[in-house]
């Protein structure tokens, strides 16, 4: 019964067993459509993360989390060198589509796409020198990989794994929703979403699952307006859920510090906005940024 509830219904295993969730490519086709191109991408967010970059003198950047491409072709446009990976070769396949597009660029010519899992990261990818300038894993990306026995095992491999491909001086931008507030009231925090500003028609709702009395698990069940693919003019309305592990913000952000295996400096943000515990305004997303002293 708690199976044919929770389980996602984009099924498939990807490289190295990693769930994944877009594996028979209509989920990956839909959420191309819901979050949009470049365009879609909030202003604040673009200026955020590149202002972030730039004034930390980043050039090389990794996107351990790329999906459809969206974020990595926003900053191969800005000028930076970047790496994309991702676990799904449903996701990657419009990511590698938009290379070949625009081959003729030099930047994009030169844009490194991969196929990687977080857990087999430093199998996967050969790290330059002593890493890259900065790796982000943003929109909520990190929250797909399950706690697989229960002892969060696999976060801290996945977490450690990619720690290890930031250089020193170098920086890790990661996010997750604010599920601390979903776990306390039942659903997500009023209010936009802070990375894409999709105008189609959709509906989402919130589903917690508990194991041993513990949560384990966060449903979205989203249900978005799709554009007819034909000439047939005929719009349908598409289902699909995706599951996720609902990170509180201080044990991540104490699983964060322990994966960096040394001194770092780490702040974190509230919807791009410095945060400080206990404030009345509700964040949708807390973002990590934490930098490799050495």
């Amino acid at each position: 019964m708690v199976d044919s509830i929770y389980r996602t219904r984009s099924l498939g295993v990807a490289a190295e067993g990693l769930p994944d969730q877009y594996a028979d490519g209509r989920a990956a086709r839909v959420w191309q459509l819901y979050i949009g191109d470049t365009r879609s991408r909030t202003a604040e967010y673009k200026n955020w993360l590149v202002t972030l970059l730039r004034s930390q003198h980043c050039q090389t950047v990794l996107d351990v989390a790329c999906g459809t491409g969206v974020d990595s072709i926003m900053l191969v446009e800005e000028g930076f060198t970047v790496t994309s990976v991702d676990a799904s070769d449903k996701m990657l396949k419009y990511a590698l589509k938009e290379r070949w597009n625009r081959r003729k660029e030099e930047a994009f010519d030169n844009w490194v796409i991969e196929e990687a899992n977080w857990l087999t990261l430093s199998q996967d990818l050969q790290k330059p020198g002593e890493g890259f300038d900065a790796v982000i894993c943003l929109g909520n990306s990190f929250a797909h990989l399950p706690d697989f026995k229960g002892d969060q095992g696999a976060h801290k491999q996945a977490l450690t794994n990619i720690a290890s491909m930031v250089r020193p001086g170098g920086i890790l931008v990661i996010d997750h929703r604010n599920y601390d507030y979903i776990l306390e009231t039942g659903c997500a925090p009023p209010g936009k979403n802070i990375y894409y500003k999709s105008d189609l028609t959709k509906d989402i709702t919130t589903s917690v699952l508990l194991v041993n009395n513990k949560p384990n698990m966060v449903t979205l069940d989203y249900t978005v307006q799709v554009p007819p693919e034909g000439n047939d003019g005929i719009t349908e309305l598409s289902q699909f859920r995706l599951s996720y592990y609902p990170h509180r913000l201080e044990p991540f952000t104490e699983l964060l510090k322990n994966a960096f295996q040394g001194p770092c400096e780490h702040s974190v943000l509230g919807d791009f906005k410095a945060y400080k515990p206990g404030q009345q305004y509700s964040p949708c997303y807390f973002i990590h940024v934490v930098k490799k002293i050495g």
